[in-house]
């Protein structure tokens, strides 16, 4: 074939799934996210207000009960890994960009909905998870839909797509900003990067779940916790300027002054942009932390419900809300709204704090977005993982998956691969609309958990106000099919 019309059929296919995927993440996914966060918040009856304080509370000894498996906090830790990343340094400034600072507002908004739906699929996953012959579980949106809805060609075609998104084209994409940041702050050239990205990733990856869970279970809140520290610390050294950046996101929400719309212009895209950085930053509702929640061993599958909930307080109203003051309070050195070109959204957070605190803090920040990157590829990887074992138990199969993420990282560190990526997006976003159907047509499970724990609460059993869950509760629509449920943990 000719080169024309080789690179003919490649722009082709590209321009195709670009087309899909902007169509799929502008508008069909983020409104149906957007329905779901308040379907949920309804079915719920608000559980993420009513029990405000059990969410807040719920990494308090979560960190306890493995029992063969991984704990609470460690399927916490994962979510986070996936969760904080890039997007929160990179999206956000975007957002900013083409939204102006209102566009702050309508993220914590969303992310308030989100924490319904992130409350739901993470309960989901625990009721329909299965324990394997170690001991552990494993669980998430292939396995309620397979074992809830009775729809294994469905779970399985959820499993798949998932697998190869999260699997082998996701360390692609984090292994290239690893090297484009380790570039950018010390001219450190691919090829040495590719080489640091496979001495990081294949220890860990090869090691299996376990073994990515204690990594992310220390690396993912303390990078987490150390940019939090750094955001507090500016906003106390610079409390004017942090005032106007607060006043600045109200008024831009709701057009109040003028200047402070977007490239886009006006609330509408205040709105639009916030609530898409909000839903894609949170993950609530896109199956990928329902992964990690379904493998964690507790006493009741709300309890893993609200700690996964609390992941999305974490990552939306708190990760990505210190970049967005961060910026703000930079001022209009750093950021202009309407007039900042999209083209700074890569840096305008390194550049925002290095105006603040000095040109030495670049450095710091160019870690941060490799221990990130890093931490996303430890996550997302872990969630091909459990999608793997529900097709597969078979121990070589497994091994071939971990091997071909290495190879993935290694060849992502060196070139970008837009096609790949393009096509990564629109398999998860396409697994994202399978795990939010599943999640509507079974939340009469969800509903019955969360009644069966709150009953537990008001007559507590001997074991005080930590509830056991039993697989055959009155409160839910039948009985749970067998698994996990029959005796449950005792911790």
């Amino acid at each position: 074939m000719p080169p024309t019309a080789h690179t003919s059929w490649t722009d082709q296919i590209d321009a195709v799934l670009s087309s899909t995927s902007d169509l799929l993440y502008s508008w069909v996914l983020m409104w149906v996210l957007v329905g779901a966060g308040i379907f949920f918040t309804i079915r719920t009856r608000g559980v993420q207000l009513r029990h405000a304080g059990a969410i807040a509370v719920s990494v308090a000894g979560s960190r306890d009960g493995r029992h063969g498996g991984i704990t609470s906090f460690q399927a916490f830790a994962v979510g986070l890994a996936c969760r904080v990343g890039t997007g929160n340094i990179v999206g956000v400034a975007l957002a900013l960009i083409m939204g102006g600072p209102g566009a702050v507002l309508w993220m914590w908004l969303v992310a308030i909905l989100g924490t319904a739906t992130a409350f739901s699929e993470a309960t989901l996953a625990q009721l329909f998870k299965v324990r394997r012959p170690d001991g552990s579980f494993r669980g998430g949106p292939a396995y309620y839909i397979s074992r809830g809805l009775r729809l294994p060609i469905l779970g399985s075609v959820f499993a798949v797509v998932f697998l190869i998104a999260n699997g082998l084209v996701m360390p692609m994409v984090q292994a290239n900003a690893i090297t484009a940041s380790l570039q950018g702050a010390g001219g450190l050239s691919p090829s040495l990067g590719a080489v640091l990205v496979v001495a990081l990733t294949a220890p860990v990856l090869l090691g299996g779940l376990r073994a990515m869970a204690r990594v992310a279970e220390y690396l993912a809140p303390l990078m987490a916790l150390a940019y939090l520290v750094l955001v507090l610390a500016i906003l106390v050294t610079h409390p004017v300027q942090a005032w106007d950046a607060l006043r600045s996101i109200i008024e831009g929400a709701f057009g109040l002054r003028q200047g402070l719309g977007g490239l886009a212009g006006g609330v509408t895209a205040a709105l639009l942009n916030g609530v898409r950085r909000g839903l894609f930053s949170n993950e609530a509702g896109l199956g990928g932390a329902a992964c990690a929640a379904g493998s964690a061993t507790v006493r009741h599958p709300v309890q893993q419900g609200f700690i996964q909930a609390f992941g999305v307080v974490v990552d939306t109203l708190f990760v990505c809300t210190a970049t967005a003051l961060a910026i703000l309070v930079a001022g209009v050195d750093v950021f202009q709204p309407g007039r900042t070109a999209k083209g700074a959204a890569g840096t305008l957070t390194q550049d925002a704090i290095a105006h603040l605190v000095g040109e030495w803090s670049r450095w710091p920040m160019a870690l941060l977005v490799v221990v990130l990157a890093y931490t996303t590829i430890i996550g997302a990887f872990s969630y091909a993982q459990v999608c793997l074992d529900y097709l597969s138990d078979r121990p070589w199969v497994s091994r071939a998956l971990q091997i071909g993420a290495v190879i993935c990282a290694g060849v992502g560190s060196v070139q970008q691969l837009t096609t790949v990526w393009t096509l990564a997006d629109v398999l998860l976003g396409a697994g994202a609309i399978i795990n939010l159907v599943a999640l509507v047509a079974l939340s009469r499970w969800i509903a019955g958990a969360l009644q069966d724990w709150e009953a537990l609460r008001r007559d507590p059993t001997p074991d005080g106000d930590r509830p056991s869950f039993y697989g055959d509760s009155a409160y839910l629509p039948a009985a749970l099919p067998p698994g996990a449920w029959e005796n449950p943990i005792s911790q």
